[in-house]
């Protein structure tokens, strides 16, 4: 039950939602959006997608826990991203200033050598501090002349949608926006080979009359199918 991308199963709006992300860093759109019921494969989807992006030309911090305070989620990219060195290490004498410089240096130093800095953060819903989002927006103002100098994503439960569009300023900056909702009984039966498949299963595990019945008692849901 891990996001393991061996076990990603494209269903038209799972691909439909990678393609756009991956349009929205491709085209240096800034920043993307994705939402989703629990248990619908966000995660997962990150996770595929980070895995595309692999690569010396792609450099990606990865927030899979955003609760935190503005300057401890600074410090969390700056890390990722491979930073961090010159920060002090008493929280006390961290300033966002401070941080914000280091990772200025560290998109300038990426976009000179070719690479590109995404910035990807989870459970983006939990996010309960309104600092820390205006502190993201604030991240898109990292630019060149004629482009950002990152893409930031982020992912969460639908809730996110309402948090967002509350903050009209960061709403507005948010280019694509994508949803991802329950499979249909059709779509739940082409999950589950793809996932027996994926673990080495050649053979049905279930009867076709069976899959109707999982369908009613999980909704469609990856994870309750699981």
């Amino acid at each position: 039950n891990t996001p393991d991308p061996r076990f990603f199963y494209p269903s038209p709006q799972h691909d439909e939602a990678l393609s756009r992300l991956r349009y929205a860093i491709q085209q240096k759109l800034g920043a993307a959006m994705l939402t989703g019921t629990f248990g619908c494969g966000k995660t997962l989807l990150g996770q595929t997608l980070l895995k595309a992006l692999s690569g010396e030309k792609y450099k990606i911090a990865f927030i899979k826990n955003p609760k935190m305070d503005y300057i401890e989620l600074l410090v969390a990219i700056v890390q990722e991203l491979g930073g961090g060195k010159a920060l002090p290490t008493k929280k006390s004498d961290l300033v966002a200033p401070f941080i914000l410089n280091e990772l200025k240096e560290i998109l300038e130093n990426n976009l000179k050598d070719g690479s590109e800095t995404v910035v990807i953060v989870d459970e983006a819903h939990v996010i309960e501090d309104p600092s820390v989002l205006e502190g993201l927006r604030l991240l898109l103002n990292f630019q060149s002349s004629d482009q950002f100098l990152l893409t930031l994503l982020l992912l969460g439960q639908p809730e996110l949608i309402t948090q967002v569009a509350n903050f009209k300023p960061f709403s507005q900056r948010i280019s694509i926006k994508c949803h991802l909702d329950h499979l249909s009984v059709e779509e739940t039966d082409q999950y589950i080979q793809r996932r027996l498949k994926a673990a080495g299963r050649t053979e049905p595990l279930f009867m076709k009359d069976a899959i109707p019945l999982i369908f009613e008692q999980t909704g469609g849901i990856p994870r309750k199918i699981n």
